[in-house]
């Protein structure tokens, strides 16, 4: 890959976890009287694209929101097809992401209406590339934020753990994925500012920055001014010093 100047000089102060909302599907298929599944069809290109140069900068973790446990409310249709076009995605990318270095979880997952054969390629996937340590890319899949702390909460009671042990830490660790780290920037395309129930508990101090493209254009030069714009932040998490690292070895 060939790096432009700006986007070496983004690598001193990079996030340690990125995490992408990806919208606009059915926008961008709209503005071109498309079907709305066109635009999620589009969005693979998108998805592989941003992988790569994230894994290409050093970003360690990366985390992508691709079905939320409220998108079972859409079109049985429209859930049918996007369900297809994930298990396709994960047949013909798998091998490469695996070659370079990229281990791949899924974040949700608990849903019966999931298809099996979308479950079994899914745990296939995880096990190939369990032991790859170049980039962890965990994808949102029939995810919610508040069903997670729900989960979390339900598991601090099943191990009967007494109420005056109960820490931030201690809950963090009864969490989905555990050894998540927290999420240091989100970026939502499509330029809409919701939140929409992801990974709720990670993002508490992320920086937030909302490009207007929508999801199928966003590309590798997006997210490096996304990265840049995250690098020129101060970030202070509640206190009022003006040096405290932008990267994700700084304070959590």
């Amino acid at each position: 890959m060939i790096w432009s100047r700006s986007a070496m000089e983004i690598i001193g102060g990079l996030p340690h976890h990125v995490a992408c909302v990806m919208d606009g599907n059915g926008r961008w298929a709209a503005q071109r009287s498309l079907p709305r599944t066109a635009g999620h069809e589009a969005a693979e290109t998108a998805v592989i694209d941003v992988i790569e140069a994230a894994r290409s900068a050093g970003v360690k973790w990366l985390s992508l929101y691709a079905f939320s446990t409220e998108n079972w409310r859409r079109p049985a249709g429209e859930i049918d097809i996007l369900m297809r076009l994930v298990r396709r995605a994960i047949r013909k990318h798998a091998p490469a992401l695996h070659a370079r270095g990229v281990r791949c979880r899924f974040l949700g997952m608990s849903d019966p209406r999931i298809p099996p054969q979308l479950a079994r390629d899914i745990a296939d996937l995880m096990t190939l590339t369990s032991d790859n340590r170049q980039m962890t890319l965990t994808v949102a899949f029939d995810h919610g934020g508040r069903r997670d702390i729900v989960e979390a909460a339900r598991s601090l009671i099943r191990a009967a753990v007494p109420a005056e042990q109960v820490t931030e830490v201690t809950f963090a660790g009864h969490l989905p994925c555990s050894d998540t780290p927290d999420v240091d920037l989100v970026i939502r395309t499509s330029g809409e500012q919701r939140i929409s129930n992801f990974m709720l508990w990670q993002v508490a101090y992320a920086e937030w920055v909302f490009p207007h493209v929508l999801w199928p254009d966003f590309r590798a030069a997006h997210l490096w001014e996304c990265l840049d714009a995250y690098r020129r932040r101060q970030r202070r998490f509640g206190d009022v010093r003006q040096s405290i690292p932008t990267t994700g070895e700084g304070l959590r």
